[in-house]
């Protein structure tokens, strides 16, 4: 049986009523999208991690430190209502058009978790397997 195919996604937009920017927000010197790229770049589970955001600055910031943001995401797609399942959608939706590729689980690692450890990620998508969830 092949391995699944698992996409990591990082929802980052650039809006935020709480905290303004909060994505590129110094932790310890670094930006807290830093964080969840470099766990989800770690993972011995994910196939592929995409950025996906609505703000150029996190799109650069987050290939800075080797992140995938192929595309920018709408902007309808970036406010205090969208779901993060309105935006992995997108995402799954932009790869299948634009590469006709195609996942079999999708991990949203969101980055307001930035003690989250390469070994967590791969701990839930075994947690996921074992499951056999859909």
């Amino acid at each position: 049986m092949k391995a699944p195919r698992i996409l990591g996604i990082i929802p980052a937009r650039g809006g935020s009523k709480g905290l303004p920017r909060k994505n590129l927000a110094l932790l310890c010197g670094k930006p807290l999208v830093y964080y969840v790229i470099q766990a989800a770049l770690a993972s011995s589970r994910l196939t592929r991690t995409i950025l996906s955001s609505d703000d150029p600055e996190i799109i650069r910031v987050g290939k800075e430190y080797g992140a995938e943001a192929p595309f920018t995401r709408p902007a309808e797609l970036a406010t205090d209502s969208s779901s993060s399942a309105a935006v992995a959608h997108h995402t799954l939706e932009w790869i299948e058009s634009d590469e006709g590729k195609r996942y079999d689980y999708v991990c949203l690692l969101e980055p307001t978790s930035p003690l989250r450890t390469p070994q967590d990620i791969d701990n839930a998508v075994e947690l996921l397997l074992d499951a056999q969830a859909d």
